[in-house]
């Protein structure tokens, strides 16, 4: 039988607007913010409100949450009002917050306890694949309880593949956010330099964001950064919060990763001069003050 209710757990930045894909596709969707103003668009467009996520697991086929750190991943589902304290057996739960790989086993193992099925499907793509309905999705867990939600993954985006067991969707997001570190480093760079140069920034992306060091973060962030628009797609706490994660992970692994444990530390400066609600583009401002030092 096909899904109809739809439980969301998460409503900021970009679990807002992928909720509100749900709806608009005539989804029934019970959802839980902590702060419920956040969720009121969703509310006016006729979602329901929900005082738990334990009460949102209690009425939903599927709950999709999306939080900010691993603790909130726990205390979500786990808790004594938790997801997992309401869901009933049969209840598939998809965890797209980008969190531990340990963790996502984790929700794994106690769901199958209770007889709840559970992924792990965290994202890629920021506020605007969000809002466009075209994140890259990276999904962990069983591949039959995947088939069974993957035409929900399809209304919230456009690249989705199923990469193994649990865990697995967290170790490809980490893979992500390891690529995405050095990127965002090279295009802060490489605008500072044409900026001292005196060039025009953005006939600069228009030349060399077609060619071989096209990239999303030089066509989209760094018309961001030409605008001094800083404003969150992805937040730096966030960004700095996955670094840890994939560090932490490759020393699990005896595995160095140099040119991560970089751009961390730099990212760790931009929450030191207080920048850690802007979006990861904001590295452009630590860097620009470190050259202005020079």
């Amino acid at each position: 039988m096909a899904v109809q209710k739809v439980g969301w757990i998460g409503t900021g930045v970009m679990g807002r607007s992928m909720c509100m894909h749900l709806l608009q596709a005539g989804y029934e969707c019970a959802v839980y913010n902590r702060t419920k103003s956040k969720a009121q668009d969703l509310l006016d467009a006729g979602a329901t409100w929900c005082e738990t996520p334990a009460e949102v697991a209690s009425q939903s086929e599927v709950v999709f949450s999306i939080v900010g750190f691993p603790p909130d991943v726990e205390e979500t589902m786990f808790g004594p009002q938790g997801v997992l304290a309401g869901a009933a057996a049969g209840t598939v739960v998809v965890d797209m917050t980008t969190s531990k790989p340990a963790l996502a086993r984790q929700i794994a193992d106690k769901a199958a306890k209770k007889e709840v099925l559970s992924l792990d499907a965290p994202v890629s793509g920021g506020d605007l694949g969000a809002r466009k309905g075209t994140l890259a999705i990276m999904v962990g867990g069983e591949k039959t309880v995947y088939e069974q939600v993957r035409p929900l993954f399809e209304i919230l985006g456009e690249n989705i593949a199923h990469m193994g067991p649990a865990g697995s969707g967290q170790d490809t997001k980490m893979s992500n956010q390891i690529l995405i570190a050095g990127t965002m480093i090279g295009v802060v760079e490489s605008l500072l330099y044409a900026y001292r140069a005196g060039l025009d920034l953005d006939q600069v992306i228009d030349v060399i964001g077609t060619g071989a060091a096209s990239c999303w973060s030089i066509n989209n962030l760094g018309r961001r950064i030409v605008q001094g628009d800083f404003a969150p797609g992805f937040y730096i706490k966030h960004f700095v919060k996955d670094m840890g994660i994939a560090l932490e992970e490759a020393q699990r692994m005896n595995l160095s990763l140099p040119g991560l444990a970089l751009v961390n530390q730099f990212y760790v400066a931009a929450q030191a001069q207080g920048l850690e609600n802007l979006g990861t583009q904001g590295l452009y401002r630590v860097l620009a003050q470190l050259n202005a030092q020079e």
